[in-house]
This record gives C-alpha cells, structure tokens and sequence, in this order.
C-alpha cells in the first residue's frame, strides 16, 4: 500500500510530537493492530463451523501474527531488524486481507468495517517502518 508524502509527514510528525514507547503496547500501531484482531475473532465466530479449521483458524492466525510481530520487533535493536519485524508484520497484514475478500465473496460475512481497520493498521505501520528505518538508532 502506498501511503503518500503528505501522509508520511503528518504520521511522522505525529511519532515525533509522542514521548518514545517504553513498551510496544504503548505504540498506536499495535494498539490498532490489537483491536483489528479482537474484530477480527468477533467476525469469524460468524462463519460456518466447517471453516473452523480452515478459513476461521488462517484469518486469526494471520491476524494475530501482525500484532504480535508488532511486537516482536520493539525489543529489536538494530533498526533493520526491526524493520524486518515490521515487514513481516505487513505480509501477515496483506494475507489477512485477501482472507477478507474471500469471506465477502463466499458470503461469510460483511467486511467493510474490517477492510478499514486493517487499511488504517496497514498506514500506521508504513509510517512506523519509515520512522524506524530513517531514524538515528
């Protein structure tokens, strides 16, 4: 997803305006990324139970591990390690994305609302990437 100049200057300012994280749950983007999993666990309990092990089991693995790789990356030290972190982040974040459309397409469940969640997660985490990877570590 590309996020524009404008937008990375304004999201930047906004990371540069905050006191530093002293945890990663102190960081918007995981905090986004926390509640896009627990609606994300919300919207699967919809789906048929014969998805349970199929489609309902990848969407929240997939979900979980963009937070948790989130996570992950806070304590890493260097900021290429982080940004490794952060863009694993992004690929769980695009395969949780088509998951969604396969819901929408097979009927499971509408998923608007979710595509918004994960687009404004996708946004805070190219910003934070950027952050990362232009900063004096």
């Amino acid at each position: 997803m590309h996020v524009s100049a404008r937008e990375c200057r304004i999201q930047k300012s906004v990371f540069s305006m905050r006191e530093p994280a002293k945890t990663f749950q102190d960081l918007i983007v995981w905090q986004r990324a926390h509640q896009f999993v627990l609606a994300m666990y919300k919207a699967t309990d919809s789906f048929p139970k014969h998805e349970m092990y199929g489609l309902v089991s990848q969407t929240r693995r997939a979900s979980v591990s963009i937070a948790a790789n989130i996570a992950e990356g806070f304590r890493k030290r260097s900021p290429a390690d982080k940004a490794r972190f952060l863009n694993i982040a992004q690929g769980s974040l695009e395969e949780v994305r088509y998951y969604l459309i396969l819901a929408e397409d097979l009927n499971y469940a509408e998923t608007n609302d979710l595509h918004e969640l994960l687009t404004e997660v996708s946004k805070l985490l190219e910003s934070y990437r950027s952050s990362i990877l232009n900063s004096d570590y």
